[in-house]
C-alpha cells in the first residue's frame, strides 16, 4: 500500500512540476491559435502549450494508472 501511495505522489508531483515549468516555458509566444471543442473554442493557446499540457496529462494518467494497477506486493527495483 505505501509503494502505491509512493508511485501516486511521485507521479503527481513530476506533473505539477512539468506542468509549472511549462506555464512558465509558455510566455510571450508569437503564434497562438486556438482549438475547436465542437461546442465552443479555447482561448488562443500557444502551439507548444497545447502539446505540453497534452504531455502532461499523459504523464499524470500514465503514473497514475501503474500506481493503481500495481499488486500489492510490489517491490521497487533495488529494495530488498
Amino acid at each position: 500500500m505505501l509503494v502505491r501511495l509512493r508511485l501516486l505522489m511521485t507521479s503527481l508531483l513530476g506533473g505539477s512540476l512539468l506542468l509549472l515549468l511549462l506555464c512558465l516555458g509558455a510566455q510571450n509566444l508569437e503564434q497562438r491559435p486556438s482549438l475547436n471543442l465542437g461546442f465552443s473554442r479555447t482561448a488562443p493557446l500557444p502551439a507548444g502549450f497545447l502539446v505540453g499540457v497534452a504531455l502532461v496529462i499523459g504523464v499524470l494518467s500514465g503514473g497514475c494508472s501503474t500506481a493503481l494497477s500495481a499488486p500489492s506486493s510490489y517491490q521497487l527495483p533495488g529494495r530488498e
